[in-house]
């Protein structure tokens, strides 16, 4: 069983009131995995309608995580489906990407599944709330009407606890053209042929979402590998990773008009990589092949 500490914890002002953010970037940069604890009142974030003012704790795991400029981490959820608590699905079939900042700023993209798409329009920011729930601020909003609608905000949860698994462990890196820059290959095959999971950090993905002239942010995105393979006579290591959503980087992350999308990756340990992009806008996919340095970790 893993275990999980608690580095960071904030409270409803989102104020520090233990751990540090530096314990949280230090963890997630050695490629910790993040769960946040929140707590709410049911009647006042699921159902303000409701007379019930029963306390709710939550726990989401954040699996793709961002470590952003050498000090700031986000995490994201990548496989989430909308609910209904206590018991239903949402009313449309889609994917929530909600995201977290360590200053418990938050996110959401909703790419819908169910086979209605909307033409983008490029809509640009509202500020209109989304909902009428007393502790929720909306900073913007983005693409209403679209397939991709999405929203940054804060919802004032009684109190944040960041909860890392430092369960992993840096055996291979690599740069963009493939030359070692820390461990060795044989380590990171031998941990995969003994059943090792492994986990990708990779530099700069998000670069490709910069409009032209904008300043690139130093950044990394950690991502699991679902399966992985070994190519015995050309010494060449191929994985493919989970559901990752790819964000134009910054201080706070945050969504906005055409600066996301997502997919999947294939890394290959001579440097190449390939990126399936997922367009949540016109539903459409196109290869993206590239160069980039990668620190693969295994546990």
């Amino acid at each position: 069983m893993a275990s999980w500490e608690c580095v960071l914890t904030l409270d409803a002002r989102r104020e520090v009131i233990g751990g540090s953010q530096t314990a949280l970037y230090d963890a997630v940069q050695n490629g910790a995995d993040l769960r946040i604890y929140t707590e709410f009142l049911h009647n006042e974030h699921v159902d303000v309608t409701s007379a019930s003012a029963e306390r709710v704790q939550e726990v989401a795991e954040f699996a793709v995580t961002y470590v952003i400029d050498r000090r700031w981490v986000a995490g994201l959820m990548n496989l989430r489906q909308p609910v209904q608590l206590p018991d239903a699905f949402g009313p449309r079939s889609s994917m929530s990407f909600f995201l977290y900042n360590q200053d418990a700023t938050q996110a959401i993209a909703r790419p819908f599944l169910d086979g209605f798409p909307a033409e983008f329009s490029g809509s640009g920011a509202s500020t209109e709330p989304a909902a009428k729930m007393p502790k929720f601020h909306l900073l913007d909003q983005w693409d209403t009407g679209t397939n991709a609608p999405s929203e940054n905000f804060v919802y004032d949860f009684d109190v944040y606890r960041f909860l890392v698994s430092r369960t992993w462990r840096e055996v291979f890196s690599h740069d963009a053209d493939g030359q070692v820059v820390h461990g060795s290959l044989a380590a990171l095959v031998d941990a995969f042929a003994a059943g090792s999971a492994i986990k990708l950090a990779v530099s700069g993905i998000s670069d490709r979402l910069l409009d032209e002239g904008e300043e690139k942010i130093a950044h990394e995105t950690l991502v699991q590998v679902g399966s992985a393979y070994y190519y015995t006579d050309q010494q060449l290591f191929v994985a493919g990773t989970h559901p990752l959503v790819r964000i134009k980087p910054g201080v706070p992350l945050r969504y906005a008009s055409g600066g996301w999308d997502f997919g999947w990756l294939i890394a290959r340990s001579d440097g190449h990589l390939v990126y399936r992009r997922y367009d949540p806008y016109s539903l459409a996919t196109a290869d993206e092949s590239f160069c980039g340095s990668v620190r693969w970790l295994v546990r």
